[in-house]
């Protein structure tokens, strides 16, 4: 039997196979904030919580991305439990299966990503494990994130306190973006933040 989740009063599935909304999707989910009328893209999907968050918030086109064709699956049923339920109004929703970038050919405004940041040396777990540092995943995702970004866009990512913050910072700066910690969370052996970033 699938799991659930709860967006408000809002009941949603969990797949198997797919990463259910934990601390992290739950502090990046509280801490977007998202322009009525705006293109989201949210990327990683897993269940689509950061995507119907910002469709709940206004957005009227999400773009739900994810390398597990589950997640993409499961992010479409709970796309059509928000329409059922009244809460989609008329956005539209686009379902890419895809790894980060390499599938996509359009722009946002903005671009949500609670990434893979577990450090592993061998990657098991697809949505957990973000390299032998836990960054791999998100390194990657900075370097290409602003030609997908609208002018004006923003970015929202979670990331964990032992992949390097002060990394991501400068890597940020690198890539001229100004950015702030909009969320953080301690957790026991942790922290998790969250970035609000755009471009200078």
């Amino acid at each position: 039997m699938p799991q659930k989740f709860f967006i408000g009063n809002f009941e949603f599935l969990v797949l198997e196979g797919v990463y259910p909304p934990a601390e992290d999707s739950e502090l990046l989910a509280q801490a977007i904030k998202i322009s009525k009328g705006s293109a989201v893209l949210d990327i990683g999907c897993g269940t689509g919580i950061q995507g119907l968050t910002a469709i709940l918030q206004g957005a009227s086109f999400v773009c739900f991305a994810d390398k597990n064709p589950v997640a993409i699956e499961n992010a479409k049923n709970n796309f059509e439990l928000a329409k059922k339920y009244g809460l989609c109004a008329n956005a539209k929703a686009e379902f890419v299966a895809t790894g980060l970038f390499s599938k996509l050919n359009k722009k946002f405004d903005f671009i949500l990503f609670n990434p893979p940041y577990v450090p592993a040396r061998k990657k098991r777990f697809l949505d957990l494990d973000g390299g032998k540092k836990g960054r791999e995943i998100l390194d990657c995702f900075l370097d290409n994130v602003s030609g997908f970004l609208n002018p004006g866009g923003k970015v929202f990512f979670l990331q964990s306190s032992l992949n390097g913050i002060a990394e991501t910072e400068n890597k940020l700066q690198q890539q001229n973006f100004k950015f702030e910690i909009v969320a953080r969370q301690k957790l026991f052996f942790e922290e998790l933040v969250v970035f609000e970033a755009w471009e200078k």
